[in-house]
C-alpha cells in the first residue's frame, strides 16, 4: 500500500501531460480555418500549420530521447513543460502582429515540448509501480489522450473560432480600414486561450519541480544495437514504416480540412462544424480504440486493419462524391476506423525484430512527419482546383489504399508460423 500511495501523485501528474500532445494535435483542425481566415492563408498555406508541428516531432524526437537517457526522466518533462509553454505564449505576439510565421515558429516550439513529453511520458509511467500492472497503467493514462481528442476541437470551436465568415464579395467591399479590424479581432482570439493554456502548463512546471519523483535508472538494459539503416533489410518493417507515413498523413487530412469542407458541401457554420467534429468524429475515434482492441481477440489485427482500411475508402469516395448531410456524416464516420490503425502498424512493423525493436521504433515514430507532408497535397489540390477542398479529400483515400495493400500483403502476421521478421 505505501508502494502505491508513493507513485499515486507522480502517477497523475505525470499523466495529466497525455491531455496535452493531444491537446496540440486536435486543435489544428480549429486554428486551420481559423488563420486561414485571419492571416488572409490560401488552403495550400494554411496547411503549414499541420507541417509546422509534425516536423517539430521529426526534428526533435531524436533529440528528446537522448535527454532523457542523459539527464533522466524529471528534468525531460520539465524541459518539455517549458517549451511547451514558452510556445503557447508566442500565440500573444503573433496574434498582435498577425503574422502567419510567427504562429508557425510558436507551434513547432509547442510540438518540440510536446515531443519530450509524449517521449518521457509513455516508458515513465510503465515504471510508476508494480511491472504486472504496467500495461494497464499505461492504458489508463491514455484514456486522457482520448479525452483531449475531443475536448479540443470542441473547446477551442467556442472560444477561437468568432462564428463570423465573410465571403470574398464581402472583404473585398470592406475598407482598408474596416478590414485591418476585421482581421486583427479574428487574430486576438487566441490570445486568451493561449495564456491559460501557458498559466496550466507552468502551473505544472512548478508542481514537476517541487514534487519528488522517483527516477528510474536502466542501466541494467543492454545496448540493442545502433542506430542503423541496416534495419530496412526486413521487407514487413520497411513496408511498415512507409505504411505509417501513409497513415499518418491521412489521419492529419481527414481531420485538418473538416471545417472548411463542411462549410464546402454542406454549408455548415465553422463553430457548428467544430462541435460536430469533436463531439461525433473523436468520441468516434475513442469508441474504436476500445472497440478495436476487443474485436482483436477474435480477429486477427491486420485483417481487421485491411477491412477498416477499405470501408474508410468507401466512405471517402462517397464524401469526395456526393453533397450535404451525407458526405458530412460519411467523412465523421473515418475517425472510427482510423482508431487502431497506428497501433497495428507499429506492432505489424516491429513483430519478431527481437533486439532490432528499438531501433526499428525510432523509425517508425519518425514516419509521422507524413503529417507534416499530406496536407501539403491536399491544400495544393483545392488551391488549382478553385477551392474544391472536397476533390482533395483523394488525397487521404489513396494513403487509405496503401494502408488496404499493406494489411493484405501481411496478412498472416501474429500467426506463430509467421512470428520472425520477413
Amino acid at each position: 500500500m505505501k508502494s502505491t500511495n508513493k507513485f499515486l501523485f507522480p502517477f497523475i501528474l505525470v499523466t495529466s501531460l497525455f491531455f496535452l500532445w493531444a491537446f496540440l494535435h486536435n486543435i489544428n483542425p480549429i486554428l486551420i480555418p481559423h488563420l486561414k481566415k485571419a492571416c488572409q492563408l490560401t488552403d495550400t498555406q494554411s496547411a503549414f500549420i499541420d507541417t509546422a508541428v509534425y516536423l517539430g516531432y521529426f526534428c526533435i524526437a531524436i533529440p528528446a530521447g537522448w535527454f532523457m537517457h542523459r539527464f533522466g526522466y524529471k528534468k525531460g518533462i520539465i524541459f518539455g513543460l517549458l517549451l511547451y509553454g514558452i510556445g503557447s505564449l508566442l500565440f500573444i505576439p503573433a496574434a498582435a502582429a498577425r503574422e502567419y510565421n510567427y504562429f508557425l515558429a510558436a507551434l513547432f516550439i509547442i510540438a518540440a515540448g510536446a515531443t519530450f513529453l509524449e517521449t518521457v511520458a509513455n516508458p515513465y509511467i510503465t515504471k510508476l509501480g508494480d511491472e504486472k500492472t504496467a500495461a494497464q497503467r499505461l492504458n489508463l493514462a491514455q484514456s486522457f489522450n482520448g479525452v483531449g481528442a475531443f475536448i479540443a476541437p470542441i473547446i477551442g470551436g467556442q472560444v477561437i473560432l468568432s462564428g463570423i465568415e465573410k465571403t470574398k464579395e464581402e472583404l473585398a467591399a470592406m475598407d482598408a480600414s474596416g478590414l485591418k479590424a476585421y482581421l486583427d479581432s479574428e487574430a486576438a482570439t487566441v490570445r486568451i486561450p493561449y495564456l491559460v493554456i501557458a498559466a496550466i502548463v507552468f502551473v505544472l512546471v512548478i508542481l514537476f519541480f517541487v514534487t519528488k519523483l522517483p527516477e528510474i535508472h536502466e542501466s541494467d538494459e543492454k545496448s540493442s544495437g545502433s542506430f542503423s539503416l541496416k534495419i530496412f533489410r526486413h521487407n514487413r518493417f520497411s513496408w511498415a514504416v512507409l505504411t505509417q507515413f501513409f497513415y499518418v498523413g491521412a489521419q492529419v487530412c481527414v481531420g485538418s480540412f473538416f471545417i472548411r469542407f463542411a462549410k464546402y458541401v454542406d454549408d455548415i457554420p465553422e463553430k457548428r462544424a467544430a462541435f460536430l467534429w469533436g463531439s461525433i468524429a473523436m468520441v468516434g475515434f475513442m469508441i474504436g480504440r476500445f472497440s478495436g482492441t476487443f474485436l482483436m481477440k477474435y480477429i486477427r489485427p491486420a485483417r481487421l486493419l485491411g477491412f477498416y482500411a477499405l470501408i474508410n475508402l468507401l466512405l471517402l469516395i462517397l464524401a469526395v462524391s456526393l453533397k450535404g448531410q451525407v458526405a458530412v456524416y460519411a467523412l465523421m464516420g473515418v475517425p472510427f476506423f482510423m482508431s487502431i490503425m497506428f497501433p497495428t502498424i507499429f506492432a505489424m512493423g516491429i513483430a519478431g525484430l527481437g533486439e532490432e525493436t528499438k531501433i526499428a521504433s525510432s523509425f517508425i515514430v519518425m514516419s509521422i512527419v507524413g503529417g507534416a507532408f499530406f496536407p501539403l497535397i491536399m491544400g495544393r489540390v483545392s488551391d488549382a482546383t478553385g477551392g474544391n477542398i472536397q476533390l482533395a479529400y483523394i488525397v487521404p483515400v489513396a494513403c487509405f489504399a496503401v494502408i488496404a495493400i499493406f494489411a493484405m500483403k501481411f496478412r498472416s502476421v501474429f500467426t506463430a508460423e509467421t512470428q520472425a521478421a520477413h
